[in-house]
């Protein structure tokens, strides 16, 4: 796999049904963390809502997801949510419904049609954008390089993750998968450039 598909901005859309309403936030994310931090701050933006519901999914082999219903019937909330994002198949990617209930109960079918189509609606305002699977390096070079080894890396779409500059530079890199072993021959070309995998080892 060469590709995946993710969102890059964050949106929000809002559904409301008897009275109750239900406010869709789509977020990138790329670990549980950036979920945590998201989760946190709609709950203090949020302190009177119902619900807070959510799903999310993380990484390339889709085996990092997590689903809560928030004292919703089982099956009602999460789980409908997580079926938005995996019918686009979207990774990195969590979405959160707030509700606040309006007085009139929705029934399970109620309640899955309104967290479903709150998620869709938060999808459907954010682009989906195609992104390139990328493999981790870390380049150590003299100062003197930072320009070939900067062009090098614009021209292969590579990722900066982070960088330390000072007379002897530290960074590291994303490299598109599918362009790895012709960007990793053109940086071993260099003089005084030094490329290691994420385990510290000379590639």
């Amino acid at each position: 796999m060469d590709f995946y598909y993710t969102i890059e901005k964050p949106s929000i859309a809002e559904y409301k049904d008897r009275g109750s309403k239900f406010t869709g936030y789509a977020f990138p994310i790329k670990t549980v963390e950036d979920f945590k931090r998201y989760l946190q701050e709609l709950k203090k933006e949020h302190p009177k809502a119902t619900h807070h519901c959510f799903a999310y999914r993380i990484g390339l082999d889709g085996n990092t997801f997590r689903v809560s219903d928030d004292g919703e019937p089982s099956g009602t909330a999460g789980k409908p949510i997580l079926g938005q994002i995996d019918s686009k198949s979207l990774t990195n990617v969590a979405i959160f419904v707030v509700r606040y209930f309006g007085g009139t109960m929705l029934g399970v079918p109620g309640l899955i049609n309104a967290y479903k189509t709150a998620a869709v609606l938060a999808l459907q305002l954010t682009p989906i954008v195609q992104k390139a699977v990328e493999v981790n390096y870390t380049l150590r070079f003299d100062y003197t390089q930072m320009n070939p080894v900067m062009m090098i890396v614009k021209q292969g779409n590579c990722t900066v993750i982070k960088q330390e500059a000072q007379l002897f530079c530290q960074m590291e890199i994303g490299i598109p998968k599918n362009r790895l072993q012709e960007i990793l021959d053109k940086l071993h070309d260099l003089q005084g450039v030094e490329v290691l995998t994420e385990l510290g080892k000379v590639k």
